[in-house]
């Protein structure tokens, strides 16, 4: 197949907004240093409403980045309600597009040589369709390089027992980690019958497979784990394919962006001119994710233990997760403040503390001169972004591999430090809240990760320029392609 200069790459995210944002920056990081390619990216819709959301980030997109386009496969019909999961519901998902996506394929192909299909780790039913096309295939892991070792690691991991981490009592060994406990296993994985389980570990069966996998971290973030894994450490059977690391690939239109649904576009966010009024790095920013939401009693206690720490503060309220079922993958709706905070918290804390409904822009909060802490569910596009920002966090995993994330990040990294979840349903109390704030704001501890937090920042931006570790790696990467056609 003759490739001259219409070469495209196409990208596959899994649905949801965090999983799309950074494929879309691996699409410009890619153009920005390679800007004869294409980028195609395959848009899966889910069952349920996000798409207003996702279509306004898409349309920006195409509007400053013409070399992209989004290519949206038809919708399987499915009924949300009944899948015991958000994960379950994903991979039924991707698997009934497997048709389409061969179609697109195929279809991309006649105009134009397909150089490479990068795809998201849920979508690794896709992998056949584009190994029996002769395309070569490439993963994008949106997490970190120490979640990929224990990915690599968990076939070899499973034959190691054969018990469920949430029943297992003593850490998990795995060469060159940190000692890992179960119960800080990503959720899908702790119920060794669940069908999740059993999708994850044909996931990591099928990751070792691929042409290449590209990781969203860098170098001298986890230097000692990408040389582990490059040594083949976490699949002893057999060749491990090359990692590339591209990061720290994250949203960066300004106020715009920010990862999670809801940014209006239009005029500078009310936080940030609260900000512009408060003092260098004196404000502690707390949000959770675009999906983490905490039940009405979790929120008084966090109140409660705001007021009480006596630090500026600005903190992004979600609605409580609703009893419906039905609503389960919905986007809430506006969380009612005088209801669910302490009665007259919002007076008393006027002045010193700003509470924003839903949405905040986050990276722009982030990168404030006024803010100097970071108290955050521990997914990875948000502590891509704290790093960027050279801010210190303190996490608190809600779902996901966040758990695994935070205990890289506070043993490893030192970049953040550890809320204290351990009591009956991960039900965090009021003086932990206060006594974790604190120490992140005014302490000695605080000031140390601090630093760290600073001397990445600056790392990062080093990965990213030219001659940087992350753009070398993408060289190497395009180079690789040129070779197989």
């Amino acid at each position: 197949r003759e490739m001259g200069s219409n070469r495209t790459i196409v990208l596959y995210p899994s649905p949801g907004m965090g999983h799309l944002v950074s494929m879309v920056e691996l699409g410009k990081f890619t153009l920005n240093h390679h800007p004869g390619l294409a980028i195609t990216v395959l848009v899966v819709n889910p069952p349920y409403n996000t798409a207003a959301s996702t279509a306004a980030y898409m349309n920006r997109i195409s509007a400053t980045t013409p070399s992209i386009t989004f290519h949206h496969l038809p919708s399987p019909p499915l009924d949300p309600d009944s899948y015991p999961s958000l994960e379950a519901l994903h991979f039924e998902l991707l698997r009934l597009s497997n048709p389409h996506v061969h179609q697109a394929l195929h279809s991309i192909s006649l105009t134009a040589g397909i150089s490479a299909f990068i795809i998201d780790f849920f979508c690794t039913c896709a992998l056949s369709v584009a190994t029996n096309l002769g395309i070569p295939t490439y993963y994008f892991f949106t997490s970190g390089a120490n979640g990929l070792a224990l990915f690599l690691y968990l076939p070899t991991l499973h034959q190691s027992t054969n018990k469920s981490y949430k029943d297992l009592d003593e850490l998990l060994h795995l060469p060159d980690l940190l000692p890992i406990p179960p119960r800080d296993m990503p959720v899908p994985l702790l119920e060794r019958t669940s069908p999740e389980y059993a999708f994850f570990l044909d996931v990591a069966t099928q990751l070792a497979k691929s042409s290449g996998i590209l990781v969203n971290t860098f170098e001298s973030l986890e230097h000692n784990i990408l040389k582990s894994i490059s040594h083949g450490k976490y699949v002893p059977d057999g060749p491990t394919p090359p990692v590339f690391s591209l990061g720290p690939l994250i949203a960066s239109d300004n106020g715009k962006g920010g990862g999670a649904a809801g940014g209006t576009g239009g005029g500078v966010h009310e936080c940030l001119k609260w900000l512009d009024m408060q003092p260098s790095r004196s404000v502690v920013f707390l949000c959770f994710g675009s999906v983490g939401r905490f039940p009405a009693e979790q929120l008084k206690e966090i109140a409660i233990g705001l007021e009480r720490s006596e630090q500026k503060f600005l903190w992004v309220v979600r609605s409580p997760p609703s009893e419906d079922k039905t609503s389960r993958f919905q986007t809430p709706p506006a969380p009612d403040l005088d209801l669910l905070l302490p009665h007259g918290f919002l007076d008393r804390t006027k002045g010193r503390g700003f509470v924003v409904s839903s949405w905040a822009p986050q990276v722009d909060v982030l990168n404030h001169g006024s803010v100097g802490g970071f108290v955050t569910h521990c997914g990875w596009n948000s502590v891509l972004e704290a790093v960027c920002a050279g801010v210190p966090m303190v996490g608190w995993p809600l779902y996901a591999e966040q758990k695994l994330n935070r205990l890289f990040l506070v043993e490893e990294m030192k970049l953040a430090l550890p809320m204290d979840e351990s009591t009956e349903g991960g039900f965090v109390k009021a003086a932990e809240i206060e006594k974790r704030v604190r120490g992140l704001m005014d302490s000695e501890e605080g000031k140390v990760i601090r630093e760290t937090a600073q001397a990445k920042k600056e790392e990062a931006k080093q990965a990213m320029a030219d001659g940087g570790s992350s753009t070398v790696a993408l060289a190497k990467l395009v180079e690789s392609w040129r070779k197989l056609e």
